[in-house]
Parts: C-alpha cells; sequence; structure tokens
C-alpha cells in the first residue's frame, strides 16, 4: 500500500462521489494510532485492500471502522493473533457492525493464545517415543497444525495439558485420541443444542426489542459459564455411575474369572 502523504493535487474522489477518504497517515492520525501499526494490521490482513490511485492507497469508512473495532479488541486484552482468528471466522462480506456484533458474540469462547512445540517436545511431555502417526492423529482432530521445519502449533494448550493428564495415568496416546475424536462429537452436539436453544429463545427476544450491543455481547458473556456449568454438572452424575458400574462389573469378573 502507499505509505507517502497525498498532495492535494492528489486529492481523490470516492467512488460514490461522497465518502472521504484518507491517505495511510490521515488514516492513522483520525483513528489515533501510528502508521506504523496501520502497516502492521495491514500486513496481518485486519484491513482489506485500500482503493489504489497510482502508488498512493486511499482508505475509507470501512477501514476507520475496522481499525476502531481492532483498537477496541485490544483494548479488551486480545492479541493480535486472537483478533486475527476472530476476523478470519467471520464472514468475507461482514460490515463493521456485522463484525463488531461478531465478536460480542465469539468473545468468551475464544480458546487461549496457541502455543509453538516439536513432535519431540510432545513426546517427551507424554513419556512417549517420538511417533510421527501420532502427530498426524493429533493434526486429524485439529489440535494441532504443521507449521514446518518440524514445528507444530497447539490450538488449544489447555486441552493438550488435560491429555497429557491422562496419558499420565497409564492411558496410550494413540487410545486417548481415538476417544478424544469421538467425545468431541458428542460435545459437538451439545454445543449446537444450547446455541441453537439461545437462538430460538433469547437471541430472538434481544433482536425483536432492538437491544444494543452491549446486551448482545452480556447474552454470550453469561451463556458460557452457565452452559459450562450444566454440561460439568451432568458429566460428574453420569462419570460417578460409569465409574460404579465398571468397578462393579470388574469385580464381579475378578470373583468369577470364568
Amino acid at each position: 500500500m502507499g505509505d507517502r502523504v497525498a498532495t492535494a493535487a492528489d486529492q481523490q474522489p470516492a467512488p460514490d462521489g461522497g465518502e472521504r477518504e484518507f491517505t495511510v497517515d490521515e488514516l492513522a492520525a483520525h483513528v489515533g494510532i501510528t502508521v506504523r501499526n496501520v502497516r502492521a494490521y495491514a500486513a496481518r490482513g485486519l484491513l482489506p485492500p485500500p482503493r489504489m490511485v497510482g502508488r498512493t492507497g486511499y482508505y475509507g469508512r470501512a477501514h476507520v471502522a475496522r481499525l476502531l473495532l481492532v483498537r477496541e479488541m485490544l483494548a479488551e486484552g486480545f492479541s493480535l493473533a486472537m483478533i486475527e482468528r476472530t476476523l478470519a471466522s467471520a464472514p468475507s462480506t461482514a460490515s463493521s457492525a456485522t463484525l463488531a456484533l461478531h465478536h460480542a458474540l465469539l468473545a468468551p469462547w475464544l480458546p487461549p493464545e496457541p502455543e509453538e512445540t516439536t513432535g519431540a517436545e510432545l513426546a517427551a511431555r507424554a513419556g512417549v517415543p517420538e511417533s510421527t502417526a501420532l502427530v498426524d492423529q493429533l493434526v486429524d482432530l485439529g489440535l494441532v497444525e504443521r507449521l514446518g521445519d518440524g514445528r507444530l502449533r497447539v490450538h488449544d494448550p489447555a486441552l493438550l495439558v488435560s491429555g497429557l493428564q491422562v496419558v499420565e495415568l497409564g492411558v496410550p496416546p494413540e487410545r486417548l485420541i481415538a476417544a478424544q475424536a469421538e467425545v468431541n462429537e458428542h460435545v459437538r452436539a451439545v454445543a449446537r443444542r444450547y446455541v441453537q436453544l439461545i437462538v430460538d429463545t433469547a437471541w430472538r427476544d434481544l433482536v425483536g426489542a432492538g437491544a444494543p450491543l452491549d446486551a448482545v455481547r452480556d447474552l454470550g458473556a453469561r451463556l458460557q459459564p452457565v452452559a459450562a456449568q450444566a454440561v460439568l454438572a451432568a458429566f460428574r452424575t453420569e462419570m460417578a455411575a460409569a465409574v460404579q458400574e465398571a468397578v462393579e462389573r470388574e469385580l464381579s469378573r475378578l470373583a468369577d474369572p470364568r
């Protein structure tokens, strides 16, 4: 994108003849950030390309709104990587208002910051020999991503830590990965059920009442702990019943090895 300050001769009307446009320097000053940050955000794909006239880029209202949204998300504690993931998951044709709504709904659910590691480091943490096949399984599960040069990106470090703790109990990693893939299917169904319940009731009530964005953000923030607690409570009950059933079955088998 062009970075020089435009002269009066450079000023160009917007395609619709009415919207004010900014050079990169004017855009940065208008939003209250540095030109360096504008360039950095653009390099990460957080800004759509400017309208080019020769070597000069011109930015409009959509760019201003996007930068204000990025600044707001940074102020809320989101890293650039997390912002990039949020915007990447939004529809490509989303307006700034839609992106703000998208952010409000997804904010409470974003996973922790990814971390990088290697197959050797993962194997050492799990206490097993390094295995390309195991990494392939983790990639298929969506837990890790290959970056090249042997590096791996772990998308959900908390889930990885939990898995390693299960391996410490004596469960072979390949068996755990297979079980986790099955569990993910059930969890996905539970998540969709809760989300659809909210969409069919509270969400439509808010939209119908013309509720402000803060109300939508509050709805998403309140749903996470409530849904998590409900699922955990149900899981705890079912886990206790499953353990009791397994213990009784195994004790019976030991008493009568036939």
